[in-house]
């Protein structure tokens, strides 16, 4: 089992909006400063921050499978398929942007949010007709047992249906206690400790702090252990396969 870290220096930084939006992005476009390009189909993950509102106004997109979590504040999606939608804490957004869409996104107050892209085979995707979709927090498996919160966003039970191959899950580990998590063979898994610190333990520990992104790949089953130090811990955690069996597109550095 492999396991980096990425530092919050070595990924990419953008602000929004005259700076009322701040985004630390662990995958990042061409040009932006990260490190990591792409992992398998997961193509971008930007952390998006407000004080207040803030916008960011139309742009097209065109065949990736887009989703928007927020974990604080309230913010308004509008969209050319004729969506105007209001999101807020715990609610997911999900444009599968197929022969093409634009959107424009508002922050309403102060806000946290994650855009994340996943990327399907293009050539079909973009055959097919984009759509829109929103789910509440209530909509979402929940589990809690022994100090440790999951919340499936993608995988079993979840709402969201994507043509991509990926799990996802907002993980809140209690101080003392320990999550293991289970990774099949070929499978990465990209991990952004967005609350707090900790440590994965497999034969050894390997440290890390907030704001810190864990990848952890494997050509085995591998079973291995997360668990805060000296405070509370929550994660998002995103499982893809390592290859596609498609030609991804070729993302430019």
């Amino acid at each position: 089992m492999e396991i980096n870290i990425i530092k919050p220096q070595d990924q990419a930084l953008e602000q929004f909006d005259d700076g009322k939006i701040i985004a630390q992005k662990p995958i990042g476009f061409s040009g932006e400063g990260s490190v990591i390009n792409r992992l398998g189909p997961l193509f971008y993950w930007g952390w998006g921050t407000s004080e207040g509102e803030g916008g960011i106004g139309f742009h097209p997109h065109q065949g990736f499978e887009i989703l928007g979590y927020f974990t604080k504040g309230r913010g308004r999606h509008q969209d050319t398929l004729g969506t105007i939608s209001e999101v807020g804490a715990g609610d997911v957004q999900v444009m599968q942007a197929g022969s093409g869409m634009q959107h424009a996104e508002s922050l309403l107050e102060p806000s946290e949010a994650f855009q994340i892209w996943f990327e399907p085979y293009l050539n079909e995707a973009k055959k097919r007709t984009p759509t829109y979709s929103k789910y509440g927090h209530e909509d979402f498996p929940l589990t809690s047992e022994n100090g440790v919160m999951v919340k499936t966003i993608l995988g079993e039970h979840s709402p969201i249906n994507l043509v991509t191959d990926a799990k996802m899950y907002d993980v809140e580990i209690g101080n003392g206690v320990t999550y293991k998590y289970a990774l099949s063979p070929n499978r990465t898994l990209a991990a952004l400790s967005i609350r707090g610190n900790g440590g994965v333990i497999n034969e050894l520990e390997v440290s890390f702090e907030n704001k810190d992104f864990i990848i952890i790949q494997s050509e085995n089953v591998e079973s291995f252990t997360i668990q805060p130090k000296g405070e509370e811990l929550r994660m998002l955690l995103i499982e893809i396969p390592t290859e596609v069996d498609y030609p991804l597109y070729k993302k430019p550095r």
